[in-house]
Protein backbone atom coordinates (compact mmCIF):
# COMPACT_ATOMS: atom_id res chain seq x y z
CA UNK A 1 0.00 0.00 0.00
CA UNK A 2 1.09 3.60 -0.59
CA UNK A 3 2.18 4.92 2.78
CA UNK A 4 0.47 8.11 3.87
CA UNK A 5 -2.28 7.81 1.26
CA UNK A 6 -5.87 6.71 1.60
CA UNK A 7 -6.69 5.85 -2.02
CA UNK A 8 -4.48 3.19 -3.56
CA UNK A 9 -5.62 3.56 -7.17
CA UNK A 10 -6.47 6.06 -9.86
CA UNK A 11 -10.00 5.82 -11.24
CA UNK A 12 -11.63 7.04 -14.43
CA UNK A 13 -12.87 10.62 -14.61
CA UNK A 14 -16.28 10.39 -16.27
CA UNK A 15 -15.82 13.81 -17.86
CA UNK A 16 -12.64 12.83 -19.74
CA UNK A 17 -12.47 10.82 -22.96
CA UNK A 18 -8.98 9.47 -22.16
CA UNK A 19 -7.34 8.10 -19.05
CA UNK A 20 -3.97 6.90 -17.81
CA UNK A 21 -3.71 3.16 -17.21
CA UNK A 22 -0.91 0.94 -15.93
CA UNK A 23 -1.02 -2.60 -17.27
CA UNK A 24 2.39 -3.72 -16.06
CA UNK A 25 4.76 -2.43 -13.41
CA UNK A 26 8.00 -1.34 -15.05
CA UNK A 27 11.04 0.07 -13.31
CA UNK A 28 10.07 3.65 -14.10
CA UNK A 29 6.49 3.06 -12.92
CA UNK A 30 7.65 1.68 -9.59
CA UNK A 31 9.89 4.69 -9.01
CA UNK A 32 7.10 7.14 -9.81
CA UNK A 33 4.40 5.47 -7.74
CA UNK A 34 6.45 4.71 -4.64
CA UNK A 35 6.71 8.42 -3.87
CA UNK A 36 3.53 10.14 -5.10
CA UNK A 37 4.37 13.70 -4.08
CA UNK A 38 1.67 16.29 -3.59
CA UNK A 39 1.32 19.09 -6.15
CA UNK A 40 -0.09 22.47 -5.14
CA UNK A 41 -1.75 24.57 -7.85
CA UNK A 42 -2.98 28.17 -7.61
CA UNK A 43 -6.44 28.91 -8.95
CA UNK A 44 -8.16 32.28 -9.07
CA UNK A 45 -11.96 31.98 -9.00
CA UNK A 46 -14.19 34.99 -9.60
CA UNK A 47 -16.39 34.20 -6.59
CA UNK A 48 -15.87 32.26 -3.37
CA UNK A 49 -19.24 31.87 -1.61
CA UNK A 50 -21.39 28.99 -2.88
CA UNK A 51 -25.16 28.66 -2.51
CA UNK A 52 -25.94 25.13 -1.30
CA UNK A 53 -28.92 23.68 -3.12
CA UNK A 54 -29.00 20.24 -1.44
CA UNK A 55 -31.81 20.19 1.14
CA UNK A 56 -30.23 17.74 3.60
CA UNK A 57 -26.73 19.04 4.33
CA UNK A 58 -27.66 21.59 6.98
CA UNK A 59 -26.12 24.70 5.43
CA UNK A 60 -27.21 27.48 3.08
CA UNK A 61 -23.78 28.73 1.98
CA UNK A 62 -20.33 27.19 1.89
CA UNK A 63 -16.80 28.40 1.21
CA UNK A 64 -13.82 26.24 0.31
CA UNK A 65 -10.33 27.79 0.13
CA UNK A 66 -8.94 24.43 -1.04
CA UNK A 67 -10.01 21.77 -3.56
CA UNK A 68 -8.62 18.31 -3.03
CA UNK A 69 -7.34 17.30 0.40
CA UNK A 70 -4.13 15.76 1.68
CA UNK A 71 -5.83 14.17 4.66
CA UNK A 72 -6.56 11.24 2.36
CA UNK A 73 -9.80 10.14 4.05
CA UNK A 74 -10.86 7.14 2.00
CA UNK A 75 -14.59 7.75 2.47
CA UNK A 76 -14.64 11.48 1.61
CA UNK A 77 -17.72 12.44 -0.41
CA UNK A 78 -15.78 15.39 -1.89
CA UNK A 79 -13.54 13.10 -3.93
CA UNK A 80 -15.96 13.20 -6.86
CA UNK A 81 -15.77 16.99 -7.06
CA UNK A 82 -12.14 16.70 -8.20
CA UNK A 83 -13.42 15.43 -11.53
CA UNK A 84 -14.72 18.90 -12.37
CA UNK A 85 -11.12 20.16 -12.28
CA UNK A 86 -9.93 17.48 -14.70
CA UNK A 87 -8.54 15.07 -12.09
CA UNK A 88 -9.97 11.93 -10.48
CA UNK A 89 -11.44 10.77 -7.21
CA UNK A 90 -8.59 8.39 -6.40
CA UNK A 91 -4.99 9.36 -5.73
CA UNK A 92 -5.40 12.64 -7.63
CA UNK A 93 -7.78 13.95 -4.98
CA UNK A 94 -5.17 13.78 -2.23
CA UNK A 95 -1.98 14.54 -4.15
CA UNK A 96 -3.17 17.42 -6.38
CA UNK A 97 -4.43 20.24 -4.17
CA UNK A 98 -5.78 23.46 -5.65
CA UNK A 99 -5.73 26.58 -3.49
CA UNK A 100 -7.32 30.01 -3.82
CA UNK A 101 -4.94 32.79 -2.73
CA UNK A 102 -7.58 35.47 -3.38
CA UNK A 103 -10.17 33.84 -1.09
CA UNK A 104 -10.18 36.56 1.60
CA UNK A 105 -10.36 39.36 -0.98
CA UNK A 106 -13.35 37.73 -2.65
CA UNK A 107 -15.10 37.22 0.69
CA UNK A 108 -14.65 40.87 1.65
CA UNK A 109 -15.99 41.90 -1.75
CA UNK A 110 -19.05 39.74 -1.06
CA UNK A 111 -19.65 41.40 2.30
CA UNK A 112 -19.33 44.87 0.78
CA UNK A 113 -22.04 44.12 -1.79
CA UNK A 114 -25.33 45.90 -1.01
CA UNK A 115 -27.13 42.76 -2.20
CA UNK A 116 -25.64 40.49 0.47
CA UNK A 117 -27.83 39.61 3.44
CA UNK A 118 -25.85 37.92 6.24
CA UNK A 119 -26.34 34.17 6.51
CA UNK A 120 -24.05 31.63 8.14
CA UNK A 121 -21.30 30.61 5.73
CA UNK A 122 -19.73 27.22 6.43
CA UNK A 123 -16.01 26.70 5.83
CA UNK A 124 -15.24 23.16 4.64
CA UNK A 125 -18.53 22.40 2.99
CA UNK A 126 -16.40 20.30 0.65
CA UNK A 127 -12.75 19.84 1.71
CA UNK A 128 -11.14 20.56 5.09
CA UNK A 129 -10.20 24.23 5.49
CA UNK A 130 -7.50 23.18 7.98
CA UNK A 131 -5.80 20.55 5.85
CA UNK A 132 -1.96 20.37 6.07
CA UNK A 133 -1.32 23.16 3.52
CA UNK A 134 -3.20 25.63 5.73
CA UNK A 135 -0.34 25.61 8.22
CA UNK A 136 1.81 27.34 5.60
CA UNK A 137 -0.65 29.39 3.51
CA UNK A 138 -3.02 30.56 6.28
CA UNK A 139 -5.91 31.08 3.86
CA UNK A 140 -8.47 30.01 6.44
CA UNK A 141 -6.95 32.37 8.98
CA UNK A 142 -7.25 35.25 6.51
CA UNK A 143 -10.91 34.35 6.00
CA UNK A 144 -11.56 34.36 9.75
CA UNK A 145 -10.02 37.83 9.94
CA UNK A 146 -12.63 38.99 7.43
CA UNK A 147 -15.49 37.30 9.32
CA UNK A 148 -14.37 39.01 12.52
CA UNK A 149 -13.89 42.39 10.84
CA UNK A 150 -17.45 42.37 9.50
CA UNK A 151 -18.89 40.52 12.52
CA UNK A 152 -20.41 37.90 10.24
CA UNK A 153 -21.48 34.37 11.36
CA UNK A 154 -19.31 31.44 10.28
CA UNK A 155 -19.61 27.69 10.68
CA UNK A 156 -16.62 25.36 10.50
CA UNK A 157 -16.07 21.63 9.95
CA UNK A 158 -12.61 20.19 10.51
CA UNK A 159 -10.62 17.25 11.83
CA UNK A 160 -7.28 19.04 12.01
CA UNK A 161 -5.82 20.35 15.26
CA UNK A 162 -4.30 23.35 13.41
CA UNK A 163 -7.64 25.01 14.21
CA UNK A 164 -6.29 25.78 17.70
CA UNK A 165 -3.74 28.13 16.12
CA UNK A 166 -6.62 30.53 15.39
CA UNK A 167 -8.12 30.69 18.88
CA UNK A 168 -7.22 34.40 18.96
CA UNK A 169 -9.80 34.92 16.18
CA UNK A 170 -12.28 32.19 17.05
CA UNK A 171 -12.51 33.36 20.68
CA UNK A 172 -13.80 36.88 19.89
CA UNK A 173 -16.19 35.41 17.31
CA UNK A 174 -17.51 32.99 19.93
CA UNK A 175 -17.94 35.82 22.45
CA UNK A 176 -20.42 37.39 20.01
CA UNK A 177 -22.06 34.05 19.13
CA UNK A 178 -20.73 34.26 15.59
CA UNK A 179 -19.05 30.86 15.25
CA UNK A 180 -20.01 27.20 15.50
CA UNK A 181 -17.37 24.49 15.14
CA UNK A 182 -17.95 20.86 14.27
CA UNK A 183 -14.96 18.63 14.93
CA UNK A 184 -14.90 15.36 13.00
CA UNK A 185 -13.79 12.23 14.82
CA UNK A 186 -14.30 8.83 13.20
CA UNK A 187 -12.46 6.29 15.34
CA UNK A 188 -10.75 5.97 18.71
CA UNK A 189 -8.61 3.13 17.38
CA UNK A 190 -5.29 4.47 16.04
CA UNK A 191 -4.80 1.45 13.78
CA UNK A 192 -8.14 2.15 12.12
CA UNK A 193 -7.61 5.93 12.04
CA UNK A 194 -4.25 5.63 10.27
CA UNK A 195 -5.83 3.57 7.50
CA UNK A 196 -9.10 5.52 7.21
CA UNK A 197 -7.60 9.01 7.24
CA UNK A 198 -3.81 8.65 7.11
CA UNK A 199 -2.74 12.31 7.25
CA UNK A 200 -4.94 13.46 10.10
CA UNK A 201 -3.97 14.06 13.72
CA UNK A 202 -3.98 11.29 16.31
CA UNK A 203 -7.03 10.71 18.48
CA UNK A 204 -5.12 12.02 21.51
CA UNK A 205 -4.28 15.26 19.70
CA UNK A 206 -7.88 15.70 18.57
CA UNK A 207 -9.22 15.36 22.11
CA UNK A 208 -6.67 17.90 23.35
CA UNK A 209 -7.75 20.30 20.61
CA UNK A 210 -11.44 20.00 21.56
CA UNK A 211 -10.56 20.66 25.20
CA UNK A 212 -8.44 23.69 24.33
CA UNK A 213 -11.19 25.20 22.17
CA UNK A 214 -13.95 24.64 24.71
CA UNK A 215 -11.85 26.02 27.55
CA UNK A 216 -11.76 29.30 25.61
CA UNK A 217 -15.53 29.27 25.25
CA UNK A 218 -15.60 28.24 21.60
CA UNK A 219 -18.61 25.93 21.12
CA UNK A 220 -17.56 22.55 19.72
CA UNK A 221 -19.86 19.77 18.59
CA UNK A 222 -18.51 16.50 17.28
CA UNK A 223 -19.40 14.79 14.05
CA UNK A 224 -18.94 11.03 13.86
CA UNK A 225 -18.63 11.07 10.14
CA UNK A 226 -19.01 8.72 8.64
CA UNK A 227 -20.23 5.69 10.54
CA UNK A 228 -19.09 2.64 8.57
CA UNK A 229 -21.03 -0.46 9.66
CA UNK A 230 -18.76 -3.39 10.34
CA UNK A 231 -15.78 -1.10 10.93
CA UNK A 232 -16.42 1.74 13.40
CA UNK A 233 -20.12 1.65 14.31
CA UNK A 234 -19.39 -0.11 17.61
CA UNK A 235 -17.21 2.86 18.65
CA UNK A 236 -20.08 5.37 18.86
CA UNK A 237 -20.49 5.20 22.68
CA UNK A 238 -16.73 5.43 23.28
CA UNK A 239 -16.33 8.41 20.94
CA UNK A 240 -19.20 10.28 22.58
CA UNK A 241 -17.96 9.55 26.10
CA UNK A 242 -14.43 10.72 25.31
CA UNK A 243 -15.47 13.94 23.54
CA UNK A 244 -18.09 14.88 26.11
CA UNK A 245 -15.38 14.41 28.73
CA UNK A 246 -13.25 17.14 27.16
CA UNK A 247 -16.07 19.63 26.77
CA UNK A 248 -17.88 18.94 23.48
CA UNK A 249 -21.42 20.32 23.67
CA UNK A 250 -23.22 18.14 21.16
CA UNK A 251 -22.88 15.31 18.66
CA UNK A 252 -24.11 14.18 15.29
CA UNK A 253 -23.29 11.47 12.78
CA UNK A 254 -23.66 10.53 9.15
CA UNK A 255 -23.71 7.13 7.50
CA UNK A 256 -21.05 6.36 4.93
CA UNK A 257 -22.20 6.91 1.33
CA UNK A 258 -19.92 5.76 -1.46
CA UNK A 259 -21.30 7.82 -4.31
CA UNK A 260 -19.81 8.04 -7.79
CA UNK A 261 -16.26 6.77 -8.19
CA UNK A 262 -15.75 6.62 -4.42
CA UNK A 263 -17.28 3.15 -4.38
CA UNK A 264 -14.49 1.79 -6.58
CA UNK A 265 -11.82 3.61 -4.56
CA UNK A 266 -13.25 2.31 -1.26
CA UNK A 267 -13.68 -1.28 -2.43
CA UNK A 268 -10.06 -1.44 -3.57
CA UNK A 269 -8.90 0.11 -0.29
CA UNK A 270 -10.90 -2.10 2.08
CA UNK A 271 -9.68 -5.29 0.38
CA UNK A 272 -6.10 -4.20 1.10
CA UNK A 273 -6.58 -2.52 4.49
CA UNK A 274 -8.92 -5.09 6.08
CA UNK A 275 -8.78 -8.22 3.91
CA UNK A 276 -10.38 -10.45 6.55
CA UNK A 277 -13.30 -8.09 7.14
CA UNK A 278 -13.75 -6.55 3.70
CA UNK A 279 -16.72 -8.59 2.54
CA UNK A 280 -18.54 -8.09 5.84
CA UNK A 281 -17.97 -4.32 5.74
CA UNK A 282 -19.12 -4.02 2.13
CA UNK A 283 -22.14 -6.23 2.78
CA UNK A 284 -23.23 -4.14 5.77
CA UNK A 285 -22.76 -0.87 3.86
CA UNK A 286 -25.03 -2.26 1.15
CA UNK A 287 -27.48 -3.36 3.80
CA UNK A 288 -27.70 0.25 4.96
CA UNK A 289 -28.45 1.56 1.46
CA UNK A 290 -31.00 -0.81 -0.03
CA UNK A 291 -28.49 -3.32 -1.34
CA UNK A 292 -26.13 -0.78 -2.94
CA UNK A 293 -22.99 1.05 -1.84
CA UNK A 294 -24.82 4.35 -2.24
CA UNK A 295 -28.35 5.71 -2.09
CA UNK A 296 -28.61 9.18 -3.63
CA UNK A 297 -32.10 10.02 -2.35
CA UNK A 298 -32.22 13.22 -0.31
CA UNK A 299 -33.01 12.46 3.31
CA UNK A 300 -31.79 8.88 2.99
CA UNK A 301 -28.32 9.21 1.49
CA UNK A 302 -26.58 10.26 4.72
CA UNK A 303 -28.94 8.56 7.18
CA UNK A 304 -29.26 5.16 5.61
CA UNK A 305 -32.12 2.71 5.99
CA UNK A 306 -32.84 -0.78 7.24
CA UNK A 307 -32.28 -2.81 10.41
CA UNK A 308 -28.56 -2.13 10.69
CA UNK A 309 -29.19 1.60 10.49
CA UNK A 310 -32.00 1.43 13.01
CA UNK A 311 -29.68 -0.19 15.55
CA UNK A 312 -26.99 2.43 14.87
CA UNK A 313 -29.46 5.28 15.37
CA UNK A 314 -30.65 3.67 18.60
CA UNK A 315 -27.08 3.30 19.88
CA UNK A 316 -26.38 6.93 19.03
CA UNK A 317 -29.48 8.26 20.78
CA UNK A 318 -28.83 6.24 23.94
CA UNK A 319 -25.20 7.40 24.02
CA UNK A 320 -26.20 11.02 23.46
CA UNK A 321 -28.73 10.87 26.28
CA UNK A 322 -26.08 9.40 28.57
CA UNK A 323 -23.05 11.52 27.79
CA UNK A 324 -24.55 14.81 26.59
CA UNK A 325 -27.45 15.04 29.02
CA UNK A 326 -27.84 18.60 30.20
CA UNK A 327 -25.65 20.08 27.49
CA UNK A 328 -26.91 23.61 26.78
CA UNK A 329 -28.76 24.19 23.54
CA UNK A 330 -26.89 26.64 21.37
CA UNK A 331 -28.91 29.57 20.02
CA UNK A 332 -28.66 30.31 16.28
CA UNK A 333 -25.61 32.30 15.27
CA UNK A 334 -26.25 36.02 15.21
CA UNK A 335 -26.71 37.98 11.99
CA UNK A 336 -27.72 41.33 13.52
CA UNK A 337 -24.12 42.39 14.28
CA UNK A 338 -23.07 42.46 10.65
CA UNK A 339 -21.15 45.60 9.68
CA UNK A 340 -21.46 46.58 6.03
CA UNK A 341 -19.08 49.35 5.04
CA UNK A 342 -16.32 49.72 2.49
CA UNK A 343 -13.96 50.47 5.35
CA UNK A 344 -15.03 47.65 7.59
CA UNK A 345 -15.59 48.47 11.28
CA UNK A 346 -13.58 51.69 11.02
CA UNK A 347 -16.48 53.11 9.06
CA UNK A 348 -18.44 53.28 12.31
CA UNK A 349 -16.22 56.00 13.74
Amino acid sequence: MYKGRGAQIQVKNKFLAHEYVQDHLEGIDEYDDEAPRTKYIKVFPKSIVNKVESPDVGMEYSLNPYQGCEHGCIYCYARNSHEYWGYNAGLDFERIVLYKPNAATLLEKKFQSPHWSPKTIVLSGNTDCYQPLERKLKLTRSLLEVFLKYQHPVGMITKNVVVTRDIDLLGPLADMNLVGLHFSLTSMDEKVRRKLEPRTATVKQKLKAIEKLTNRGIPVSIMIGPVIPGLNDHEIPEIMKATAGVGARGAGFTMVRLNGQIGEVFENWVQQAFPNRAEKILSQIKGAHGGKLNDSRFGKRMRGDGRIVQSIHRMFELSKAKYFKGSPQRPPLRTDLFVRTNKGQMGLF
